[in-house]
C-alpha cells in the first residue's frame, strides 16, 4: 500500500520493517505500525489499565489519572513530537499507548511487592512483563501466541530507556521474559532504540511529571502556592499572574499544566534537532549506533525537571495519605502471592497451571496476580483472607 505520512531519514519507515516473528500477510489498509496500534488497543491488558493506579488507587476519586488516561496522553504528546520531527505518528503511538502493560495492581508499590515476592524465581518487572504479555499471554490468535508485533514496536518497548547489554551487563543479567524471547528473535538488546521509541519514553516522562502536578493539587497533597518556589513552575505561574491577573485557582491549575507541557515538548524537539544534526544522523540504523540517547531535554530543562521531581518525591509520592494505601497495596500482593504459591489449587479454573515445576508455577501466579486491576485485587485478597465472608 501506499503511505501518506511524511518520513524523515532518521524515521522508522513502515515498508521498511523487519517484519513479524510469525510470518502473516499484511494488511490492505493499515501499515504494519497502524496494525500494532490496533492489535494493542484490542487487547485484554489494555482494557484492564482502566482501572490500575497511576499515583492515587484507582477508586478513590474518579478524576485521577489512572494507567488507562496516563497512556491515552503520552500518546497524544508522543504524536505531537513525532508529527514535528517527522518520525512515523503510528509507531510512536503505539509505543505510548502500551508501554505500561505490564504494569501490576497499585502502580509501583505492587511492583514492588511482586518482585520481592518473585526473587526465588527471578524477579519481575514491568517491562519484561510487558513484552511477555504481547508475545505469551494474549491469547487471540489461533496460529500463535500473544499478538505477533513488528519487531520495531518489540525492540522500542523493551529498549525505550536504552541499551540493555553492554558497559557489564549481560543476558544473564535481565529480567527472564526478555532473556526468554532473546532465544526467539534478536532485538539488538545492545544498541540503542528508534528515535520513535525513545520519544515515547520521553513523551511518559512529560506526561506524569505534568498530570502528577495536577493530580497532587487536587487531592490538596500540594498548593499553588508551593509550586512558586520551583524555578520552571515559579516563572510559569508568575507569567500566568501577569497574563490574566486574579483568576481562579483550578484555572491557574491548568494553564500551569498546559504551559510546562508546552514549554517540555519545544525544549525536546530543539535539542533532539541538534544532536541530529551534530551527530549527522541520516537513517534509522544511525540513530540506533549513535552511543548515546537522541531525544533529550537540553540541560538546563532536565536541571529544572530534576527539582520538579524531588518536590513531587517528597511532597506528593511519599505523602503519608499516598504511602498507606501504597502499605495496604504491598500486603495485599505479597500476602495473595504467599498463599497461592503454598496453595495453587486456589487458583481460579481457568487461571490454574496443570504443571508441578515450582517455577513455572511461580511466575504463573506471578502472571496471574500482576494481570489483575486494582479493584479486582481488593476484592480477590477479601474473598481468600476475610474468614467472615461466606464459604461458598
Amino acid at each position: 500500500m501506499k503511505y501518506g505520512q511524511a518520513h524523515a531519514g532518521y524515521a522508522s519507515h513502515p515498508d521498511k520493517s523487519r517484519g513479524r516473528l510469525h510470518a502473516e500477510d499484511e494488511s490492505k489498509t493499515r501499515t504494519p505500525f497502524q496494525r500494532d496500534r490496533d492489535r494493542v488497543l484490542h487487547c485484554g491488558a489494555f482494557r484492564r489499565l482502566k482501572h490500575k493506579t497511576q499515583v492515587f488507587v484507582a477508586h478513590v476519586g474518579d478524576y485521577y489519572r489512572t494507567r488507562l488516561t496516563h497512556s491515552l496522553e503520552v500518546a497524544q504528546i508522543g504524536r505531537s513530537i513525532a508529527r514535528e520531527l517527522e518520525i512515523d505518528e503510528d509507531l510512536t503511538e503505539t509505543l505510548s499507548l502500551a508501554h505500561d502493560l505490564g504494569h501490576t495492581p497499585f502502580g509501583h508499590a505492587g511492583e514492588d511487592a511482586l518482585h520481592a515476592a518473585m526473587q526465588p524465581y527471578g524477579g519481575f518487572d514491568h517491562n519484561a512483563q510487558t513484552l511477555r504479555i504481547l508475545t505469551e499471554l494474549e491469547a487471540r490468535y489461533v496460529p500463535f501466541n500473544g499478538l505477533n508485533l513488528t519487531w520495531e514496536t518489540l525492540e522500542g518497548l523493551v529498549k525505550h530507556n536504552g541499551p540493555l547489554l553492554g558497559e557489564g551487563k549481560q543476558m544473564g543479567d535481565l529480567p527472564f521474559a526478555i532473556q526468554a524471547y532473546a532465544a526467539h528473535q534478536d532485538l539488538q538488546l545492545g544498541t540503542w532504540p528508534s528515535l520513535e521509541a525513545q520519544i515515547a519514553a520521553l513523551s511518559d516522562d512529560i506526561a506524569y511529571n505534568n498530570h502528577d502536578i495536577d493530580d497532587g493539587l487536587r487531592a490538596g497533597l500540594i498548593r499553588l502556592e508551593d509550586l512558586h518556589d520551583l524555578k520552571m513552575t515559579g516563572v510559569i505561574l508568575r507569567d500566568i499572574g501577569k497574563k490574566y491577573g486574579d483568576i481562579s485557582i483550578d484555572l491557574q491549575r491548568h494553564e500551569l499544566v498546559r504551559e510546562m507541557i508546552s514549554v517540555m515538548i519545544g525544549d525536546l524537539v530543539t535539542e533532539t534537532r541538534k544532536r541530529l544534526a551534530e551527530g549527522e544522523l541520516k537513517t534509522c540504523d544511525d540513530v540506533r549506533q549513535a552511543g548515546r540517547a537522541t531525544a533529550a531535554f537540553s540541560d538546563d530543562l532536565h536541571s529544572d525537571l530534576m527539582e520538579v521531581k524531588s518536590f513531587l518525591m517528597e511532597h506528593v509520592y511519599r505523602h503519608h495519605t499516598v504511602n498507606r494505601s501504597m502499605s495496604k497495596a504491598r500486603r495485599i500482593i505479597g500476602e495473595m502471592f504467599e498463599l497461592l504459591i503454598r496453595e495453587p489449587d486456589l487458583l481460579p479454573e481457568g487461571a490454574r497451571l496443570t504443571g508441578k515445576d515450582t517455577q513455572d508455577q511461580a511466575r504463573h501466579i506471578c502472571d496471574y496476580i500482576a494481570g489483575m486491576t486494582d479493584k479486582y485485587a481488593i476484592e480477590e485478597h477479601h474473598r481468600l483472607f476475610d474468614i467472615t465472608d461466606s464459604l461458598a
